[in-house]
């Protein structure tokens, strides 16, 4: 009687080969898609917090500054000038008894603030000594400034003065920054926001 032998193939075959290798591939996709997902979310958290730190350097100050306006030392207006994406005014940074000319204004991208003290004899400006700093980095380019007169109602229906504004009449100033390091990606553009009354200020002087 013969004797019948099984062979038995040890390896892969083509087929399990291939699956094989999908699998793998598969699971690395999945783990390299979750660390992307997990890189990208830490960028945008750190991005959000980057940008509310930098909103923090312009609303408590501006306010405060602008809110103690005075005439300057020559005795010119307390708002010197006002447009849509810089407003100059004067107040006592320092508290020396003269107001300095306070100037905030969106230039590339960077929301800047210059100073500039008046002359101690001549009480002049000279804006060629102004002392110009960063304060935002990141800005749209947008309106930041908004003003209102006295009917002034704290509602969406209160009307925004037009351009050219008169200083005289500004009662309210309204600041609108949007703040977006990287445009292309998320998360939206950071907006900070603050309104200044200025009731204090008269019509004439």
């Amino acid at each position: 009687m013969k004797k019948f032998q099984t062979k038995i193939n040890s390896g892969f075959t083509l087929a399990e080969v291939v699956i094989s290798v999908g699998i793998i591939s598969l699971v690395l996709v999945a783990i390299y898609s979750f660390q992307a997902d997990i890189f990208s979310l830490n960028r945008v958290v750190q991005s959000g917090l980057l940008n509310q730190q930098e909103a923090k350097k312009l609303v408590r100050p501006f306010a405060n500054e602008v809110r103690g306006s005075i005439e300057s030392a020559q005795g010119a207006y307390p708002i010197a000038s006002a447009g849509t994406s810089s407003i100059s005014f004067f107040t006592d940074l320092d508290g020396d008894g003269l107001a300095e000319r306070v100037r905030y204004f969106l230039e590339d991208g960077d929301f800047k603030k210059g100073i500039t003290e008046p002359d101690p004899v001549t009480y002049w400006y000279d804006e060629q000594e102004e002392q110009v700093i960063r304060v935002i980095h990141d800005v749209v380019d947008k309106n930041i400034f908004y003003y209102y007169d006295s009917n002034y109602d704290g509602t969406a229906s209160s009307t925004e003065l037009s351009h050219p504004v008169t200083p005289n009449d500004i009662r309210m100033i309204k600041v609108i920054v949007e703040i977006d390091s990287n445009p292309d990606k998320p998360p939206a553009p950071f907006v900070v926001t603050t309104q200044v009354s200025m009731r204090n200020l008269k019509d004439n002087l």
